[in-house]
């Protein structure tokens, strides 16, 4: 009796977690995403977008030619958020520069969420100004 209860619960047990897992009604996230709504501005962008970049460059020292935009409400994915875009030349592995790369940090909630790569879109027509701390990042 005790061990047909416990196979009933091992084969019942994964079926009732997946059902659960199966609303599709609302997606997984991190964060309670309101959507279009009003964002809350992120503070601490800045040390947000140093402490990010330090991680996502393969090497973050010896950076050139580091400006960023003061953060912007634009529509992205369909979403109101609030964008930090970047422009600066990492070095390269061989030891040379490339030409400078534009990146978009998406922030919601406040809080830093991703990086868009190709940020010509949500990073048209804004004024960038020098971002030393950028070029002074270390391993």
């Amino acid at each position: 009796m005790r061990s047909s209860v416990k196979i009933a619960a091992v084969v019942l047990l994964p079926l009732a977690l997946s059902a659960c897992a199966s609303d599709e009604s609302k997606p997984i996230t991190f964060t309670d995403d309101r959507g279009v709504s009003s964002q809350p501005f992120p503070k601490n962008y800045r040390t947000e977008v140093l402490a990010f970049l330090k991680t996502y460059l393969n090497d973050p020292v010896g950076i050139r030619g580091a400006v960023m935009a003061e953060p912007i409400e634009r529509v992205v994915g369909g979403r109101l958020r609030y964008v930090v875009c970047l422009r600066f030349s990492p070095r390269e592995s061989d030891g040379g520069y490339r030409e400078p790369r534009e990146r978009a940090i998406l922030f919601v909630d406040g809080r830093l969420d991703r990086i868009i790569e190709n940020a010509a879109e949500p990073c048209a027509g804004l004024a960038y100004a020098p971002f030393a701390e950028l070029e002074k990042l270390t391993r």
